[in-house]
């Protein structure tokens, strides 16, 4: 299983809550879509392993990078491609609709991480399940996502305020 979360805009309080349920779940890993903001913001999520794309209104991508890598997290990028459980993710924050289309469009992907408008999203497209966990952040409720690949299935979990 992985967890998606999305769009934490420095919102502390909602990113431990939401750490807190994803460590009792226990996920393989957790992908993040972007809109972190600012380096120290990752201190939370260092009991987790991460994979991290900017969003739209990260703009310390070289100070995010670095605390990333002090934590061991995979590489901070503007979009990701990686294979689980013999399935293909695309990770983007979803900043450029055109671009987003474009890999959704593609067939070359079973499942399409994203965020940027903090609308949870849940929607099968050709080949691909696109995936848009909502965000912690101004839409309410928070929530982030739980993804069981090998059955296909996706929950939605509402983080507290």
């Amino acid at each position: 299983m992985i967890g998606i979360m999305s769009d934490t805009h420095e919102n502390e309080k909602a990113a431990r809550k939401a750490v807190e349920i994803l460590k009792s779940k226990n996920p393989d890993f957790v992908v993040h879509c972007g809109d972190i903001i600012s380096p120290p913001m990752l201190e939370h999520f260092k009991e987790l392993k991460m994979k991290l794309v900017f969003g739209n209104n990260d703009g310390e991508r070289i100070g995010l990078n670095e605390k990333a890598k002090e934590f061991g997290f995979d590489e901070v990028a503007d979009e990701r491609e990686f294979d689980y459980k013999s399935r293909k993710f695309y990770v983007y924050h979803g900043t450029k609709k055109e671009k987003l289309d474009s890999a959704i469009k593609s067939n070359k992907y079973d499942y399409i991480l994203t965020g940027h408008n903090h609308i949870k999203r849940d929607e099968k497209i050709g080949k691909a399940r696109v995936i848009n966990p909502g965000a912690l952040f101004r839409i309410y409720p928070y929530t982030i996502a739980l993804l069981d690949v090998e059955n296909d299935k996706l929950e939605f979990v509402e983080v507290k305020r």
